[in-house]
């Protein structure tokens, strides 16, 4: 009995001590948390355990910030989370963000967590354009953002069209000039590619080198009116207070740096700045409620801290977070060298290797092309052998050819020889022969004379016939006369002579005449026969 009293005792103050909780959700730019909080924690208590669930301690640049009615509150340290003005709808949810901005981010910003949030939370802001960007500030600063991400330019990887999905530069300068996507692709990856060697934190160091350049940069703008109820614009930031006009927030009309300010103050909506030099003149706003003026007082008290801590020795917590980043920066460096090293002799054992492999595939692909060349030199060799046969046989047949040649030749060369005694005994011949036609025309010549002259004779004879015919009629008709003794007349040599004495007549005539007359007369009674000459045969013989 007692012992179950003890046990109910010990379970019910169990169940007293069992603090009520309730969810809270933390959204950071690129992760969401969600934590079970007492009901009695205050804003530190939370913050905290974000940080040590986050491994950061520069916890003076950040804060827990939500939203009431459209307006922009930071969640206090020393007060309940639920006692701000936030939703009772679990989970309660709440931004962790950068509430100040570090003057220079390379020599403040010590932790790499520190870095890579507020990277992210400025590369938002230029994107969601409430840090003005010029275009080519924002192609560098794309580019850099690729490398932080990417790594390191590689073509084999990194190839056409691999930031299509990348949001990097803001609208307003998309719009600005007529460049298709791959276009900007191809700018952005022109200066990537320059940046080969930096680490991720290097990479966005040197994007917040850049970006704190800009004149928008850790700007927070409230609008407010003065005295006069002329609209304007109140910025806060690491430096001071600056005054713009509503349609120019790169340019401050008046700048009131923190070590010129004596004192900041509101009652209700009114502002007051009072500066260290009492010759300038207070300056006054009203802004549009209560609450932007608490957080314009909180803005400034914090960066206002921060501006005198910087010019001051630091902290011991800080000397000694500074000393473990160099320490881990040192230990990065030579990890990374290490790795370089690695990925080097890795690279070269793959380049050894591939090459390895080439002259593998290389020495394959020339041992079968030996193997080839070996098949086609023996069937070149079989060819070559079967051509030696033929041309064996060739050759033989050709050397007969050539014997029967050399007969023919000594056969040929014979009947040469022949043929020209044989041609030059027809050409003597020949000769002989054009010799002898020579003569005999010659010969022809003279007896066609002859025979000219033997007419001639002829005509002459017989013209000395008929004459002495003649001579004879007359004389035998004539009467007789008494003798006379006239002068005889002479006669042509060629007629016989006649011897008339008294009554008588009488003839002498010679043998010789009678026998040539008596030719003639024949000769005149028969025809006129041309000598003929005999031409001697021409044979001529050849094979």
């Amino acid at each position: 009995m007692a012992g179950a009293i003890a046990s109910r005792m010990s379970f019910s103050s169990l169940k007293r001590k069992q603090p009520k909780t309730f969810t809270v959700r933390i959204v950071t730019m690129d992760a969401e948390m969600e934590f079970n909080c007492e009901m009695k924690w205050k804003g530190k208590d939370l913050f905290d355990l974000v940080c040590r669930t986050l491994g950061l301690r520069e916890t003076w640049f950040f804060g827990l910030q939500y939203t009431i009615k459209d307006t922009v509150a930071w969640l206090k340290m020393d007060k309940k989370v639920l006692d701000h003005d936030v939703s009772k709808e679990e989970p309660v949810t709440f931004h962790f963000l950068a509430k100040f901005y570090p003057e220079n981010a390379e020599e403040e910003l010590v932790q790499e967590i520190t870095q890579h949030l507020f990277f992210l939370q400025v590369k938002k802001q230029i994107l969601d354009e409430k840090i003005y960007c010029p275009p080519e500030a924002s192609v560098l600063l794309a580019s850099y953002a690729v490398q932080a991400k990417y790594g390191d330019y590689d073509p084999s990887v990194h190839k056409r069209g691999f930031l299509a999905q990348e949001e990097l530069l803001p609208k307003r300068v998309i719009n600005l000039y007529q460049m298709t996507p791959e276009m900007w692709e191809e700018r952005i990856t022109a200066w990537y590619a320059e940046h080969r060697g930096r680490a991720r934190d290097e990479a966005e160091m040197e994007y917040l080198k850049i970006a704190q350049d800009l004149e928008m940069y850790g700007v927070n703008y409230f609008a407010i009116r003065n005295k006069k109820g002329t609209e304007l614009l109140l910025g806060v930031d690491a430096l001071g207070l600056h005054i713009y006009d509503p349609e120019n927030r790169l340019t401050p009309k008046i700048s009131f740096p923190w070590n010129e300010i004596r004192n900041i103050s509101y009652s209700d909506k009114e502002f007051t700045i009072k500066p260290l030099d009492k010759k300038i003149d207070v300056f006054k706003f009203n802004s549009s409620k209560l609450r932007v003026n608490k957080l314009i007082l909180q803005l400034c008290i914090g960066n206002h801290d921060l501006f005198m801590r910087r010019r001051k020795a630091d902290s011991l917590e800080v000397q000694q977070m500074k000393a473990q980043a160099r320490e881990e920066k040192a230990r990065k460096q030579m990890e990374r060298q290490r790795l370089a090293r690695e990925k080097q002799m890795r690279e070269e054992a793959e380049r050894t290797r591939d090459e390895l492999e080439r002259r593998l595939l290389q020495m394959k692909e020339e041992a079968t092309m030996a193997n080839e060349a070996l098949m086609r030199s023996e069937e070149t060799a079989d060819l070559l052998a079967e051509k030696a046969q033929i041309t064996e046989e060739e050759a033989k047949l050709l050397a007969q050819k050539a014997a029967e040649a050399e007969q023919e030749m000594q056969r040929i060369k014979a009947t040469a020889i022949r043929t020209e005694e044989e041609k030059r005994l027809m050409e003597q011949k020949v000769l002989e022969a054009e010799v002898l036609a020579l003569k005999m025309a010659e010969e022809s010549e003279r007896r066609a004379k002859e025979a000219d002259q033997l007419k001639q004779d002829l005509q002459e004879a017989r013209e000395a016939e008929r004459r002495a015919k003649q001579k004879l009629l007359e004389i035998a008709t004539k009467p007789t006369y008494p003798p006379m003794n006239p002068i005889p007349a002479p006669l042509p040599p060629d007629i016989p002579s006649f011897n008339l004495i008294g009554d008588s007549l009488s003839f002498d005539f010679k043998d010789t005449d009678m026998k040539r007359l008596s030719m003639e007369i024949e000769k005149e009674n028969s025809p006129c026969r041309a000598p003929s000459l005999e031409w001697p045969s021409l044979k001529s013989s050849s094979r």
